[in-house]
């Protein structure tokens, strides 16, 4: 009798502790987020989004305020519609913008929500209308070599007219 009671408690304390593990993988993954604060809708039109995902942070001065609802492409504008859900403890100036930021240089992507100095604040079904899109690393590194070439073709003209 001693010993199975033992067997239960060990079971339980195993299901316990498997079942905060998973709760923690979940949590840091973004994939479980604990919110028990209303939200309101606020929308935002990027022409690069990159690797933003939905239930990406939203922050401001480094605070987390909100998360990625959805992400859709809009086919009349040719841009992607992001839909972010802000924490309604948290009240935005209209003239507010939204920056795609990377954690770290390799890490995931985020909304930068910087405030404005508008009077009137955004309210549900607003569109944030100065939006900053994502970076492209590849992008980048591609302008920066065919820049290179550039120099380097046009040094090679001018040492051949000398």
């Amino acid at each position: 009798m001693q010993r199975s009671k033992n067997d239960v408690w060990v079971g339980l304390f195993v299901l316990v502790g498997a079942a905060a593990i998973l709760f923690l993988a979940l949590q840091s993954a973004n994939l479980l987020t604990l919110s028990f604060q209303k939200d309101y809708t606020v929308n935002a039109k990027f022409d690069n989004v990159g690797g933003l995902k939905p239930k990406a942070a939203v922050r401001s001065a480094g605070v987390v305020v909100g998360r990625v609802e959805k992400i859709v492409f809009d086919d009349k504008s040719f841009q992607a519609r992001v839909t972010l859900a802000i924490e309604s403890r948290y009240t935005f100036p209209k003239d507010s913008s939204l920056k795609i930021l990377t954690s770290g240089l390799l890490g995931e992507q985020y909304l930068g929500l910087e405030p404005g100095a508008d009077e009137k604040t955004l309210v549900a079904g607003d569109t944030i209308t100065s939006t900053q899109s994502a970076m492209v690393l590849e992008s980048l590194i591609g302008q920066f070599l065919y820049s290179k070439a550039a120099e380097g073709s046009g040094s090679d003209a001018a040492k051949g007219k000398k």
